[in-house]
């Protein structure tokens, strides 16, 4: 059993089995015992959420395992070990018991956390990222009437704070601009917190921008980041799932000219199959005019294996890595940025 957080960056045997000998021995970052885009030491989960519709829990950490339980969206629990499983699914096979009540895949969990935090008494003019502490929150349209929701706000995601206020009775809020339609909204101040400007300087900003690039490689499902041309990042994925109606990620050379810290994603009228809407998309860096781009997920937790609608979904901790390391900066006080001095590009079969 293991005792480490859910492995979204790959260990040093499966590098081995994707990269060839000479350039594993150029990789020196030990992606097991440490989260590369963070630089700190792994922990286990505490909580997870579930984030599929309904979750078969079994006895043991195997699709072959007697089925205990059904978990259902949103549920919140204390994540009481993590496993390593066998046989499907075969591109992960991490497993959370949840609650001692039984093991799920973790595909099907995002692991979240509970923070409250310190109200901001005061926003810029231009407005603040934030990002939300707690496993979800739902916004309102208008705080007198605050069981009109107007979004269900989950962890990890960014959002746009242009005002910080307080109610009549007191209750502390941040308004929220929508970035698609332009809407405002708001959100509980406590369960958000503002994003620091060191959280988002440039990493690696003294490797000339034409010494960097990315590589996507669609078969294995993994992104590796280049300096001077040795592998220094290396991260699972969940690209375009190919399917009839065109969802895949084109290969070729791309850059990445257009970022965001975040990002509404809507696709479609709620009323057609294949649809999204997912508010506050955190760390988004576009690679295409199509809206292609590496970004943090919160919907899912499945990497290793296509599912997306064409991007390149990582775990929100690797696309604020990409976002970071990748040209050209946004700044602090920005919304985006673009400027033809992106970071290439490839992605392969």
């Amino acid at each position: 059993m293991y005792t480490t957080q859910d492995i979204h960056f790959l260990n040093r045997r499966e590098f081995l089995k994707l990269s060839s000998a000479a350039v594993l021995g150029l990789f020196a970052l030990n992606i097991l015992d440490l989260d590369p885009a963070l630089g700190q030491p792994l922990a286990t989960p505490k909580m997870g959420r579930i984030v599929s519709n309904l979750v078969d829990a079994y006895d043991t950490p195997s699709l072959d395992g007697k089925v205990l339980k059904t978990f259902w969206k949103d549920l919140v629990l204390p994540i009481t070990e993590v496993a390593i499983g066998t046989g499907k699914p075969d591109h992960n096979h991490i497993w959370y018991e949840m609650n001692h009540e039984g093991y799920v895949h973790s595909g099907s969990v995002q692991p979240v956390n509970i923070a409250a935090n310190p109200i901001a008494d005061s926003i810029p003019e231009t407005g603040v990222l934030g990002e939300i502490t707690v496993p979800f929150t739902d916004a309102c349209w208008r705080t007198v009437y605050p069981k009109k929701i107007a979004y269900r706000l989950y962890y990890e995601t960014t959002h746009w704070v242009t005002r910080s206020f307080k109610d009549d009775q007191g209750n502390p809020w941040y308004e929220i601009l929508e970035d698609f339609y332009q809407y405002k909204f708001y959100v509980n101040a406590t369960h958000m917190r503002i994003v620091g400007k060191d959280e988002v300087t440039p990493l690696s900003p003294d490797v000339p921008a034409n010494q960097k690039h990315i590589e996507v490689r669609l078969k294995d499902q993994v992104v590796v980041a280049y300096e001077y041309g040795n592998p220094v990042q290396m991260m699972r994925c969940a690209a375009g799932l190919e399917t009839w109606d065109g969802y895949f990620t084109p290969e070729g050379t791309f850059f990445t000219d257009y970022k965001r810290p975040s990002r509404h994603m809507i696709n479609g009228s709620h009323a057609a199959a294949n649809t999204f809407d997912l508010p506050g998309v955190p760390w988004v860096s576009f690679i295409d005019e199509n809206g292609i781009s590496f970004h943090g997920t919160y919907w899912h937790n499945d990497f290793g294996r296509p599912r997306s609608h064409g991007c390149i979904n990582l775990p929100s901790s690797a696309a604020k890595w990409v976002y970071r390391w990748t040209t050209p900066a946004v700044p602090f006080e920005e919304q985006k940025i673009f400027k033809r001095e992106g970071t290439r590009v490839e992605i392969s079969a």
